[in-house]
């Protein structure tokens, strides 16, 4: 059954006539989530320090935003650190969109997180997104004695899109083997760009992300068919995906991508590797980031957080 507070919330945005983002211009859209996050997401935590930076990428600076968390008296003298990669189908989303959020996960693991505002289409096309997060998670890794981080305890992460990103940046970082990366959180990923699964079929309509609106994120970010077999785009088709960093696969039963998500963690069970899946069943896509209305966002990301701090801080 579909959480009440989804459907009511899913109810209002009918009420209210609000247009799907397939409607809108890319830059229409991305002033328009922007401008409707207030309505969802819950206030904004405090946190100890908040600090814009920049890293420089393959097609120009890449800005970030550091992440410190609320003091509770027993840092290590290096502080673990999630590299995060924001959801939005590639196309919009921003810093801004995923504050709430970030600092939900540096107080909630007692980590720094480190947001990572990468290149979207349809100006830059694919692997422009891949390109900067790779860019800026190196960066980060080269930054860690200036910045107060352990290297060796690096994490990186993101949802929809910038799950899919994280899948990526893991697989990249173990075949290149000069970046260690100790574990990754990927919310509702999407892992298979053929979106060939189930239930993009049967949560293909009435729950938010509809199958033309990620036909609509697809098309700003991939320009060339052939590009969704390329395991940068689709993670889930590499060949081998052995000896990746542990991870937590986190999905919604009325998502489009839930079942690329459970894959993606069967697959990296069967290679070998630890994943630990959960299914928030009665929920939608894009529901972690709405902790003001739905109450079991702020459950998904209290796991979020404690699965981080065990994983980085033992």
């Amino acid at each position: 059954m579909l959480h009440p507070q989804a459907k009511a919330l899913l109810e209002l945005i009918e009420q209210r006539g609000l247009p799907p983002m397939q409607a809108l211009l890319p830059v229409e859209a991305r002033l328009f989530y922007r401008d409707r996050r207030s309505l969802t997401q819950p206030e904004a935590p405090a946190v100890a320090e908040i600090t814009d930076l920049s890293a420089e990428g393959p097609h120009g600076p890449i800005p970030l935003r550091l992440y410190r968390p609320t003091r509770r008296g027993d840092e290590l003298t290096a502080s673990p650190v999630l590299v995060y990669y924001h959801g939005g189908g590639w196309t919009i989303g921003d810093l801004d969109t995923h504050d709430v959020l970030c600092r939900q996960l540096a107080n909630g693991s007692r980590c720094a997180v480190v947001s990572v505002d990468y290149r979207m289409g349809p100006e830059h096309r694919f692997p422009a997104a891949v390109d900067d997060c790779l860019a800026a998670t190196y960066w980060v890794r080269r930054q860690a004695d200036a910045l107060g981080f352990d290297a060796t305890r690096l994490a990186i992460g993101g949802d929809s899109a910038g799950g899919n990103l994280a899948a990526v940046v893991a697989i990249a970082a173990r075949d290149a083997g000069d970046l260690a990366i100790a574990w990754q959180l990927l919310i509702y990923p999407a892992t298979d760009m053929r979106r060939g699964h189930a239930s993009h079929t049967s949560n293909g309509r009435g729950y938010l992300l509809e199958t033309e609106t990620i036909g609509y994120y697809h098309d700003n970010y991939i320009d060339d068919a052939t590009h969704d077999l390329d395991w940068r785009a689709s993670p889930l088709l590499h060949g081998d995906l052995s000896k990746l960093p542990p991870a937590l696969v986190l999905t919604a039963g009325f998502d489009p991508l839930r079942d690329e998500g459970l894959d993606y963690a069967d697959a990296l069970v069967a290679a070998g590797n630890r994943a630990t899946y959960v299914c928030f069943e009665r929920q939608i896509h894009g529901f972690i980031t709405m902790g003001k209305v739905i109450d079991e966002a702020n459950t998904a990301v209290t796991l979020c957080a404690a699965e981080l701090e065990r994983a980085l801080r033992r």
